[in-house]
């Protein structure tokens, strides 16, 4: 079975730059899936059952440390890796994340090698 990556952020380049720091990982079987919302997020996450998601806190419909807390905390989706990403590099964002069940916090600008090298850790590649 392949790996899918989700890639939530409401702003469309940031989403193609994700997608590009990782684009090496198609080759290794990894579908990738693309949300621009939060709902839009939680419906992929149910549908899809993503092995790796990079959320974005900060947008429309739910944030994604909503979106965090009800994969995790809710619905005990623990399979579902969830790597939130941020412009807030704040101790208070990283304690937020780590409440609603986050793996891991990245703060953008992020290093697209860092993303790639995380993405296969967690995904044991």
């Amino acid at each position: 079975m392949s790996n899918k990556i989700l890639i939530v952020d409401d702003e469309d380049h940031l989403r193609m730059l994700i997608e590009q720091a990782l684009e090496e990982l198609e080759d290794e079987g990894v579908d990738f899936f693309t949300a621009a919302n939060g709902e839009e997020a939680l419906e992929l996450i149910v549908n899809e059952r993503p092995d790796l998601v990079f959320l974005d806190v900060m947008m429309p419909k739910m944030n994604g440390l909503e979106v965090c807390r009800k994969v995790k905390l809710e619905l005990q989706l623990n399979d579902v890796s969830i790597i939130i990403l941020t412009a807030k590099g704040q101790e208070l964002d990283k304690k937020k994340g780590e409440e609603v069940g986050a793996d891991l916090y990245m703060t953008k600008p992020f290093d697209p090698d860092k993303l790639l090298d995380k993405a296969r850790e967690i995904l044991d590649l």
